[in-house]
């Protein structure tokens, strides 16, 4: 069996488990997994305003998953796309209040300074790891926290006058789309499905097809040989992480300028930048897995709110099914084992 064929069993074998075990659970309970999974499916595509809001759902998560498999791919455990994610959101909102300006020049800014928020936010644990070799997981972990109460300090203190949420940006600033919402009967579908789908393309062209990013590709797989080939390795591991965060501040940008409009204070983690993580993973790290696995959590996260009103099963049934998932693809050995030992019987029999 190829390792394309691999690649490309593992993830599904992955989903398919979860959703076995997930229905093994629901009977063990006494929910009916039928009801549950009719339920799950037209809350998601029973009707175009929730088709529009799975969309509008994918598209933070394609973002979220790209930060963390640009990192991955590069040798990097990028935790810290949740902090890069808030001030992302913030700054973008910050400059969509702040300015009078065109739109042709106002949403670029506003999406640009998500981005760059986002970049500058995971520079820290970056420059931590390339100089001092401090590991990024713990230093981007906890930029996280520093990122969740420093945001709503300024929301507080200085966007607003003691308020809980930002005005609304201006409709110059914004990503919202008439056109795409009167398509799904005014759902919260945005322009920014084209931003992710985009930065997807992006990063494949960044890691296959330039000189930087075989670069960081190869320090990512070993620093010794990158270094005596004469790859600079520090700036490599902090050019990482900037692309990284940069993609996560735009998976903010997607919040503030598109779903929302404004950034609030929060009471804890958004959970996107989290769930980007399990989208990377069951995604393979490659931007096409990560465009399919985000469409599945979308759909997941969607449909879920409609299990509890036409089944009556927990809506917390499917963040088990997502964690069932998770853990069969990061047991993806045991699954890689099953295919080779599939494959070496079908071979043994094709020679008798």
């Amino acid at each position: 069996m190829s390792n394309t064929i691999k690649k490309i069993s593992i993830p599904i074998i992955a989903v398919l488990l979860g959703v076995i075990v997930g229905t093994i659970i629901m009977f063990a309970t006494g929910y009916n997994p039928a009801d549950a999974y009719t339920a799950l499916w037209n809350g998601a595509f029973g009707d175009i305003y929730f088709t529009g809001e799975v969309v509008r759902q994918i598209t933070p998560l394609i973002l979220a998953g790209l930060a963390v498999a640009f990192a991955f791919r590069t040798g990097l455990f990028n935790i810290g796309v949740e902090g890069q994610l808030i001030v992302g959101w913030l700054a973008a909102v910050w400059v969509g209040i702040s300015f009078d300006l065109p739109k042709i020049i106002h949403l670029p800014l506003a999406v640009l300074a998500a981005a760059a928020a986002g970049a500058l936010w995971a520079f820290v644990p970056g420059f931590l790891k390339a100089r001092f070799r401090v590991h990024e997981v713990i230093v981007s972990i906890m930029m996280n926290y520093v990122a969740l109460h420093v945001s709503n300090y300024l929301i507080r203190n200085v966007l607003t006058d003691k308020a809980d949420r930002t005005e609304n940006i201006a409709p110059t600033a914004s990503l919202r789309s008439g056109f795409l919402e009167s398509l799904t009967d005014y759902s919260r579908m945005h322009w920014g499905i084209l931003i992710a789908v985009g930065c997807a393309i992006l990063m494949w062209i960044i890691l296959e097809k330039t000189v930087k990013g075989y670069e960081l590709k190869s320090v990512g797989f070993n620093q010794n040989a990158s270094q005596y080939a004469g790859m600079n390795v520090n700036r490599n591991i902090i050019l990482s992480m900037v692309i990284s965060g940069a993609f996560a501040g735009l998976a903010g940008a997607m919040e503030g300028l598109g779903t929302f409009e404004y950034v609030s204070n929060k009471g804890g983690f958004t959970g996107v930048g989290f769930d980007g993580i399990a989208v990377a993973l069951l995604g393979a790290n490659g931007p096409v897995g990560i465009l399919l696995a985000a469409c599945l959590f979308g759909f997941l996260k969607v449909g879920a709110l409609n299990m509890p009103l036409e089944a009556g099963v927990p809506n917390e049934m499917v963040d088990i099914i997502i964690a069932l998932i998770v853990f069969f693809v990061a047991s993806s050995y045991m699954i890689r084992l099953f295919l080779e030992r599939l494959s070496k019987n079908k071979s043994k029999k094709g020679e008798k």
